[in-house]
């Protein structure tokens, strides 16, 4: 059987213990996921840029990511290679982030080792779909 539910009803998934990070720039977008998925039971962190995520992917070990391309200092390309180059984090899950949804931007995207890219604005099914499909659940 299926550890998840898919009726999309209000506290009937439970991701509880799940670890999800979420790196942007934008306040909103941050608040906005983060709501979301802690209603689901994940224990969600959020940086707003990849250095700032770096330093949180080492002490919080999230189970899956999701990252921004278009942030200051170092962009999401930037952040997912530098996550996939490092031995201990290459297994996590990263999964993109961005409001361009041109075939060249997903196909960098796959280059530095995403698994998956999302458009904004995403939606709830977006983001525990992509769980759903990237996370295995201990």
């Amino acid at each position: 059987m299926n550890e998840y539910t898919q009726d999309g009803n209000e506290g009937q998934e439970d991701l509880s213990g799940l670890k999800v990070l979420v790196i942007d720039d934008s306040k909103t977008i941050r608040r906005t996921a983060e709501t979301l998925l802690k209603k689901y039971g994940c224990e969600v962190v959020t940086a707003t840029d990849g250095f700032e995520a770096l330093a949180k992917i080492a002490e919080h070990k999230p189970d899956i990511i999701f990252v921004d391309i278009m942030m200051p200092r170092l962009d999401g390309y930037q952040t997912c290679a530098l996550i996939k180059h490092n031995r201990v984090f290459r297994q996590t899950p990263v999964i993109m982030l961005s409001s361009k949804d041109s075939i060249f931007d997903k196909a960098r995207g796959r280059i530095v080792g995403s698994e998956q890219y999302l458009t904004k604005p995403f939606t709830r099914d977006d983001l525990l779909g992509a769980i759903r499909q990237h996370v295995r659940k201990q």
